[in-house]
């Protein structure tokens, strides 16, 4: 019997029911939110040149991470206690291809998984004489760091077909593990499409594959029919797995299915495809090809970290598979009050992205809509209420807010409205987007954002707009009071 301890792709915790939609106004707003975010690592890219990232939840206090190295020759695992020394830390090899015959060819994306007190390696690998026959096989170690020697190849997983397979992973959900992996089928004119089985030990299947998803939509079949790169999300009452489509370039893109945790996942009705891509190419952030992703968890314990590989770049030489700079990245992982999850758009570098609730109405957000800032509650949009602190332009000890969705654009004062204007060089410029961060006025563990010419005055808010507040009262105080999260 496999003991039901989570996987690779980060199954998070059990199902907690989707919140209701909300009706807000801030009279009715809900009680004061917890103290402010655990704020995730300032490193984007994580790690360079690591694609397809396998990052794991904490096990006995490390974070693991495994992934692609641009030349496709062996298995590397790194590990560190938080998530931002991954990018420092040592690397180790733990296994190393063949210098010729089986599994000497390309070896992609390899995925770490924690079952029954051992560490399993589920990777793709293809043989020296034709390097693209890609089969999945399994390396496992018994020792409790995956970085110690002792990896032992335990031969190829073996599904209903000996075809291109590749990204495996594993999970449980009530009581059983779960394989699911890209692979493709004999007779369907694509390159992969998705599979599930039921395990009977993390070496074999206990039942036959599942075909729960083919690459049919347009945004799917962009230069190849793909659909691989799966990970899953347990939440809310549903079971969600991520995907990636289409070729390894700009128009690599993520998909999402989704099932009712209840049902049969093995039943292919089960399962429902999003019509649209849920993370795609952003053009203001300078983000290309986002995809093949994983899911943990931020050292706090509760935070829903994505991970995920993109580059810098769109134009690429030659064949976008062998372009050496697809970077590892972390950004935090969002709800909506439906219980779906929220990915916005794949931020460029610089330090964490925040959102700001209204003190006296915390589960609402600061956004911007045609540029102007307000106040909206379940903001579907999320990169329209995500921003950064960054150095302000003009005077010391000043701060400015750079929107995340359009960088060369940052919030500025004019009169009593608010806007995101694009930077200019200029005195006006650099007093209009300056602020002074505080403490907040109603609560000390929140913020406050005084103007930089006019100590008097705060960021404040009027309950569908941001505006300029001048403090009196406490009810001043909390309009003049955010939450970051």
């Amino acid at each position: 019997m496999i003991n039901p301890t989570l996987g690779r792709r980060a199954l998070f915790g059990a199902a907690t029911g989707a919140a209701a939609t909300l009706a807000w106004s801030p009279a009715a707003s809900a009680s004061p939110a917890p103290a402010g975010p655990f704020e995730l690592t300032t490193r984007n890219p994580l790690v360079e040149q690591r694609a397809d990232p396998c990052l794991t939840r904490p096990v006995n206090g490390m974070y693991y991470l495994t992934g692609s190295v641009p030349e496709y020759d062996r298995v590397v695992v790194r590990g560190a206690p938080t998530i931002d020394g991954l990018a420092t830390t040592r690397e180790r090899t733990v296994w190393r291809r063949p210098a010729a015959g089986r599994m000497a060819g390309y070896i992609w994306a390899p995925e770490l998984c924690r079952i029954d007190d051992r560490w399993y390696i589920y990777f793709a690998a293809g043989d020296s004489d034709d390097p693209f026959r890609i089969r999945t096989y399994v390396l496992e170690q018994r020792a409790a760091d995956p970085r110690a020697d002792g990896w032992v190849l335990r031969g190829q997983m073996s599904t209903a077909w000996d075809t291109f397979t590749l990204d495996s992973t594993s999970f449980e959900h009530n009581g059983k593990r779960y394989f699911l992996w890209a692979q493709k089928e004999p007779g369907i004119d694509t390159n992969s499409n998705l599979y599930l089985a039921e395990m009977a030990s993390p070496l074999a299947l206990a039942t036959a594959p599942v075909r729960i998803s083919v690459p049919t939509l347009d945004w799917e079949i962009q230069g190849f029919k793909v659909n691989e790169g799966p990970a899953v999300l347990v939440r809310n009452g549903r079971v969600f797995i991520t995907y990636s489509a289409s070729a390894t370039d700009a128009r690599y893109c993520m998909g999402l299915l989704t099932a009712d945790a209840r049902s049969n996942l093995l039943d292919p009705a089960s399962w429902s495809k999003s019509p649209q891509p849920v993370f795609t190419t952003n053009e203001q952030t300078k983000q290309y090809g986002p995809g093949h992703n994983s899911f943990t968890v931020a050292e706090d314990g509760k935070t829903d970290v994505l991970v995920y590989h993109a580059r810098d770049y769109r134009d690429i030489t030659g064949d976008p598979l062998f372009d050496p700079n697809r970077h590892t990245r972390v950004q935090k992982l969002y709800w909506h009050d439906d219980g779906t999850p929220s990915f916005g758009v794949p931020v460029g570098k610089g330090g964490p992205a925040v959102r700001f609730s209204p003190y006296d109405a915390p589960r609402a957000y600061v956004r911007h809509s045609d540029y102007v800032l307000r106040v909206d509650p379940d903001v579907r949009e999320l990169a329209d209420s995500q921003f950064r602190f960054v150095p302000g332009f003009l005077e010391p000890g000043r701060t400015a807010l750079q929107s995340v969705n359009f960088p060369d654009r940052y919030v500025v004062v004019d009169g009593t409205t608010l806007r995101i204007d694009p930077y200019t060089e200029s005195d006006a410029y650099g007093h209009a987007s300056g602020f002074v961060r505080v403490p907040g006025l109603a609560d000390h563990r929140a913020v406050s954002l005084r103007l930089s010419a006019d100590p008097a005055a705060y960021v404040g808010h009027d309950g569908s707009r941001l505006t300029v507040v001048r403090p009196h009262g406490r009810g001043d105080q909390e309009r003049a009071t955010f939450w970051l999260s």
